[in-house]
């Protein structure tokens, strides 16, 4: 049985980590979601391989009620769908930084974001497939 759960230690909470992704990483566009990821190989200090943060900008949603159902939305549809990330990377001994931002002006619905975040994770593996990383092994 597969657990769905988006723990604490899931979640990009460390500043430094976040600092070394946005200078450090590799973004592209899977509309409405923004991916900055950034691949590293395994720490056996970390338990979960890879972590989240999720954003919605102040600039397309003024109430902050909007910005926290937006995102989530997005945290709903990436726990439903990381299961396929984990095992793609424990297979390659990596470790991944991942920041989602919403930057569509309207909110979709659940499915139609679960959707986009099936993408999302098969463009991110196809990237990191590509990547020198990926190719170490």
């Amino acid at each position: 049985m597969k657990k769905y759960t988006f723990k604490k230690e899931e979640r990009l909470c460390s500043k430094r980590s976040i600092d070394d992704l946005f200078h450090n990483g590799s973004s592209f566009v899977v509309y409405p979601l923004r991916v900055v990821f950034l691949s590293r190989p395994t720490d056996p200090e970390q338990n979960f391989p890879a972590q989240v943060i999720t954003s919605v900008p102040k600039k397309r949603f003024k109430k902050a009620v909007d910005r926290n159902y937006l995102k989530r939305l997005m945290r709903e549809s990436y726990r439903l769908e990381k299961d396929k990330l984990y095992s793609f990377l424990q297979d390659h001994s990596l470790n991944l930084l991942l920041a989602i931002q919403y930057v569509s002006n309207d909110k979709l619905p659940l499915e139609a974001l679960k959707g986009k975040m099936e993408q999302l994770i098969g463009r991110i593996e196809n990237e990191i497939t590509k990547s020198d990383l990926g190719k170490g092994n």
